[in-house]
């Protein structure tokens, strides 16, 4: 069992036991929920980030099993230095977690120059930078214990654009055509690249903004709810699993059905008056007997 002293809620214990994963923005929200599961089911993390102060508290939160190390995966330096500090410490790398990025509100026509490169250089090379100096260690991580490696890229559902963040949106989906290119690319080296299209989360960024907002996001989730940070944990932890290998090259969304249409079951524009759904009444034709 990880270091963490908990064990997973919904996989068996030691499920990840003698894999090593490295978790890019680990030190808050999402990605520190993932670190967590990680440890929970045996799994020795390092979390990575730009602040220090805050990667030493998740670290010492998280528990013996999850240490940390600064970098900004914007510098092909830093990912290398990332990576094998990991490998330092614990002799092998099997899981990448690209889970940094970042975006911010801005219509479409207001987009700057500079801000569309610092989203696209976060999010798309970021992604790039640490899978390229990961990869060996991936490859070399592989074997009887687990697999090969596994790399996880979190990406924010762009699939049916993004209001105001269409820069994101753009790197968001470029992350998910690279997914499956470099799917293919790794195969004959077993490793695994699988992407999450995650939808509204309840982390402590969204509850920043304005309580409008989040709310709104709620509403727009036909589950009719934000998604619970550790349910991106579970999704992966499954991912960091030798299941993750039958997964490469897709796109798993986790988004509480909002890929399938946006708001409350039934859809307003479907509704009578009351509130049901209209229901069509079946005529039955009797077809005459067949004659033999």
């Amino acid at each position: 069992m990880g270091g963490s002293g908990a064990s997973s809620k919904i996989f068996r214990d030691g499920l990840l036991d003698g894999r090593v994963a490295l978790v890019t923005g680990g030190g808050t929200n999402l990605g520190r929920e993932a670190a967590r599961e990680l440890i929970a089911c045996g799994a020795r993390v390092v979390i990575a980030g730009r602040r220090e102060d805050v990667l030493r508290e998740t670290a010492a939160s998280v528990g013996d099993a999850c240490s940390w190390v600064g970098g900004d995966i914007r510098e092909a330096e830093d990912c290398a230095r990332i990576v094998a500090t990991c490998v330092e410490r614990h002799g092998r790398l099997d899981v990448l977690v690209n889970n940094a990025g970042g975006q911010y509100f801005v219509p479409a026509e207001s987009i700057s120059a500079k801000g569309w490169r610092a989203v696209t250089r976060l999010n798309v090379e970021g992604t790039m930078n640490m899978t390229g100096a990961a990869v060996p260690a991936l490859v070399a991580g592989g074997g009887e214990e687990g697999g090969g490696g596994v790399v996880v890229n979190v990406t924010v559902s762009p699939h049916h654009g993004m209001p105001a963040m269409a820069h994101t949106g753009a790197a968001r989906a470029a992350v998910e055509a690279l997914t499956r290119e470099l799917a293919a690319r790794f195969r004959e080296d077993g490793v695994a690249v699988v992407a999450t299209a995650i939808g509204r989360f309840d982390t402590e960024s969204l509850r920043k903004y304005p309580e409008q907002l989040w709310k709104g996001a709620a509403a727009s989730v036909p589950l009719q709810r934000l998604g619970e940070m550790r349910e991106f944990g579970w999704l992966v932890a499954m991912l960091a699993s030798p299941l993750g290998e039958a997964l490469s090259g897709t796109v798993v969304t986790l988004d509480g059905a909002l890929d399938n249409w946006p708001g409350a079951w039934p859809p307003q524009n479907l509704t009578d008056p009351d509130g049901t759904v209209p229901t069509e009444t079946r005529v039955r034709v009797n077809k005459p007997p067949s004659s033999r």
